[in-house]
């Protein structure tokens, strides 16, 4: 297998109407923006896209919105975890139904976690009842399971499973699982962007910025200048990104944060899904403030 999923992968926004229907005109611009703007990829249904509080239905559109759009222009990853492996299964075969190819699989959630071994069955069952690729999706702050580097070694002799992207923000344990794959085709994603200039000198395949879209040259120029082994230059990209991902916190929730962020570029709407806490004016005035610093750097039109 040639490694083709590799670079700046942002886990797009899902842009949703008033009755919290997706947005399909400004899905559709987002993803035309990431490819006008060179982002190696698109990751839709991620956590930072709301998988989880859109109805089923228009989850999968989507999905196949996404795959619509991205065509053979740029590589597409989906999210399809669930709460059981049945309903992961279900969730893959409608992507594959779909046209999809590579599905993004977490442990099962909302789940009282027994051992490591159970993941490990789970992969197992829907390599056997589906055909797309996977990919694991270690996210312990939301699946409440750590998938440590030993299980991940096991699973990925799994048929099917390409890569993983690796969202414990623990470094440590992220170039265990660089060491183990170098010289493999197995990709191996960093998703804390706080870790994306260490893990790109170190060899990593991509890292996975909610925020690319709205700062596309940074994101790049982390990626490009970590891989090359340009340590100058990935500080220096690297600071300015750290600067830039300083807005997170500035509202209560990091959803309200970003879909606001993405607003700027001027066609979707911030609006959250519920319950998350809607942004409030103070809160946007101080991101408005924050993207101005950057003006620079954003891909905003004038």
């Amino acid at each position: 297998m040639k490694k083709n999923i590799i670079g700046v992968i942002p886990p797009i926004i899902t842009p949703v109407d008033e009755q919290e229907r997706v947005d399909e005109k400004g899905l559709r611009r987002l993803i035309q923006h990431c490819v006008e703007h060179k982002i190696h990829g698109i990751f839709i249904a991620g956590s930072n896209g709301e998988c989880m509080a859109l109805t089923q239905k228009e989850r999968d559109r989507a999905i196949k919105i996404a795959i619509e759009e991205c065509g053979d222009k740029t590589p597409l990853i989906a999210g399809c975890m669930d709460s059981s492996t049945q309903r992961v299964i279900e969730n893959i075969k409608r992507f594959e139904a779909m046209g999809g190819k590579t599905a993004v699989v977490t442990p099962v959630f909302y789940s009282r976690h027994a051992s490591q071994k159970e993941t490990v069955r789970h992969f197992e069952e829907i390599s056997r009842n589906t055909e797309a690729d996977l990919m694991i999706y270690n996210i312990p702050m939301f699946t409440g399971l750590n998938l440590l580097p030993e299980t991940v070694f096991e699973i990925a002799k799994i048929d099917k499973v390409i890569g993983i992207k690796d969202t414990s923000g623990n470094y440590p344990q992220f170039i265990r699982l660089l060491e183990h794959f170098r010289g493999t085709d197995f990709l191996v994603h960093q998703g804390s962007t706080s870790l994306a200039v260490p893990s790109m000198l170190m060899g990593a395949d991509g890292y996975v910025p909610s925020l690319a879209p709205l700062f596309p040259e940074v994101h790049r120029k982390v990626y490009e200048y970590g891989r090359a082994g340009n340590i100058e230059q990935a500080v220096k990209w690297g600071e300015i990104l750290d600067g830039v991902c300083r807005l997170y916190p500035m509202a209560k929730s990091q959803t309200s944060s970003t879909k606001y962020a993405m607003s700027k570029l001027g066609f979707l709407d911030w609006r959250v899904i519920r319950p998350t806490e809607p942004i409030t004016a103070e809160e946007m005035a101080k991101i408005d403030a924050h993207i101005e610093k950057y003006r620079e750097y954003a891909a905003i039109p004038e």
